[in-house]
Formats: structure tokens, sequence, C-alpha cells
């Protein structure tokens, strides 16, 4: 079905339906600190109009749900941190062992309370970069922590069956919803493109760049260039 179809569809009957939404690449372009990340006024005003009309909007995102909301700023909007792992509660007892192993990395960490990230790119020399942290990756793995590479950052997670994927249909279920709309940027967002699989309208938005996913964009109904160019397909809702 063509996109604009898919999108008069769901916003038919707005109150049956969810727009959920990654931060990071999504809603706000990505910066080289994650403490520099804005996400626009306009997209905050769009973000504010679809909370007053649609079933849910919520934004599930890598940072923690402190953090999306700090970010973010707008009131009426469900968060949901640190891909989801916020909701479990079998991954508290992994926040120690993941901060003792974070303290052995020789690496600036961004702290997630229940995940930990290596971020290199601002690294002189990239390639180097890389080669260490996959020996980190691989010294993780053997710690029992799950490491993920995404977009020049390598996430350290509890073993813990818990991703976007879960979040989207713990909030799903949760709200009584059976459509919706995602838009992610990266590989974590895969999981939460699977999570639409068998509801009555699921539409997956990928946000392209360089650096995104081929499997990604592969998978989306709908593709856009930049959060500027889902901001205009949000105004559209």
């Amino acid at each position: 079905m063509p996109s604009e179809d898919l999108l008069a569809r769901l916003a038919e009957d707005p109150h049956r339906a969810a727009i959920l939404l990654d931060v990071d690449g999504t809603l706000a372009p990505i910066v080289p600190r994650p403490e520099d990340a804005r996400v626009p006024d306009d997209t905050k005003g769009e973000l504010l109009r679809l909370a007053t009309s649609y079933g849910l909007v919520a934004c599930i995102s890598g940072r923690t749900e402190a953090d999306a909301r700090r970010l973010v700023q707008v009131e009426g909007v469900r968060y949901v941190g640190t891909h989801g792992l916020e909701l479990e509660p079998e991954a508290e007892p992994w926040r120690g062992p993941i901060h003792d192993f974070a303290a052995s990395v020789d690496w600036p960490v961004e702290d997630k309370g229940l995940s930990v990230s290596f971020h290199y790119r601002e690294a002189a020399d990239e390639e180097a970069a890389l080669e260490y942290l996959e020996e980190v990756a691989e010294r993780a793995r053997r710690a029992g922590l799950i490491p993920r590479f995404g977009r020049k950052v390598l996430e350290l997670r509890p073993p813990v069956p818990a991703d976007k994927g879960t979040a989207v249909r713990h909030l799903l279920a949760e709200s009584g919803l059976g459509r919706a709309f995602y838009a992610g940027d990266d590989t974590t967002d895969l999981d939460a493109f699977r999570a639409l699989d068998g509801l009555e309208l699921g539409i997956r938005v990928a946000v392209s760049s360089d650096e995104a996913p081929t499997e990604l964009v592969r998978s989306a109904d709908v593709v856009v260039g930049s959060p500027a160019e889902l901001l205009g397909l949000l105004r559209r809702l």
C-alpha cells in the first residue's frame, strides 16, 4: 500500500492508534556529543499536537527515561528509557556488574543506569577505536553481558529479554491499541519494527543516513532522509 494511504488510514481514527518514536537520530539530529542533542521546537510543537489527538504518543529511547524526558520536554508523551529495560524488574540486579565492567574499560563511558555506552564518533582514528571496542565487546560477552553496536557506539546491556520491541508490545497492550506508527534510525529500532507484525495497521518508518543499517531501510514501509523530513511526515498525521 502506498505510504500516503497508510498514513491516511492511521489518521482517520487517531484515538485507536499509537505514535511511537525513537529520539536520537529520529527526533533530534545526531551530534558528536549526546549531551548536546536538541529536539527542534517545531518538532516539540508537533508532538504536543499529536499527544492531544492520538491514543498514545511515546518516545522509546536508548537514553534513560529521565534523560529522554529532559531532551524532548513535551507533556502528554509517555517516555520509556534504556531500550525498554526500565520496564523489566529483572534487569535491576545487573546495574552493579555493568558499572563494574565499564570501570575496567579505558574509554569514556555514557552511563544509562541499566546499560552503558562507549561512543567513538569523535575518535581521532575510528578504525583503531572500533578495533578496541570490538575487543571490549568480546570481554563483555564472556562476562555475561550483551554487546550491541549502533551508530558509532557500542552499548552493553544485561542478559535480559528486553528491547524496543518488548517496550512497543508492552505499551500497545497497556493502552489496548492495535494500530501503530514507529520511527527510528538504528539497529535497535529493528526490534520495534518487528513488534508491529500482526497489528491491524503497522507503519514502520526508517530515518535513513549514511550510517543507517541497510536492514532498517529495507524493512521500512516509509523512508525519510532526516529528522526534518520525519517532521514533515508527522504533520500529515
